[in-house]
């Protein structure tokens, strides 16, 4: 599958105008094990369907740095992140009345130095590492299943 044959979701603005649509930050957290790339991933509060750490704006904090702190507060990862966005992808965030609202996430890489035991959202949320192939099967959003199969750490030396 390549980039071109991604089908987006549409993005529903006629009931809440343009302001609505939201942007979050997201980390895509990886390693090496055994010269195999692996990927955390974590289950969301409510749905627990399996995602990557992201989260809002925060203020005073790059995009990088948002999603570094998502990361630690929904895996207790330790690493470095690198501030290349490797892309982009949207969903409908549900909301606690039953309403959705659209959202677009700039996705970081985080190369996880150490998993911490003890971490904000420990009793949250399960947290899991993955084959790229297996979390790119996993994740139910179009362009996250793209970004993660297409996943390759060596390219962010050359771009850092």
């Amino acid at each position: 599958m390549s980039i071109s044959d991604v089908k987006q979701r549409k993005i529903d603005l006629a009931s809440r105008g343009k302001k609505s649509v939201r942007t979050q930050f997201g980390a895509l957290c990886w390693r090496r094990r055994e010269g195999e790339v692996q990927v955390l991933l974590v289950t969301s509060r409510r749905t627990k369907r399996w995602i990557i750490p992201k989260g809002w704006p925060q203020d005073q904090a790059t995009p990088a740095k948002a999603a570094m702190t998502e990361a630690w507060e929904e895996a207790g990862v330790d690493g470095k992140i690198q501030p290349v966005c490797l892309g982009i992808y949207s969903y409908n965030k549900e909301l606690n009345d039953g309403k959705t609202m659209p959202c677009v996430v700039a996705v970081f890489p985080v190369r996880v130095k150490k998993l911490h035991s003890a971490y904000p959202e420990r009793n949250e949320r399960k947290r899991k590492w993955f084959s790229l192939q297996e979390a790119a099967e996993l994740v139910g959003e179009p362009e996250l299943k793209i970004m993660l199969g297409n996943f390759n750490p060596a390219l962010l030396a050359a771009a850092s």
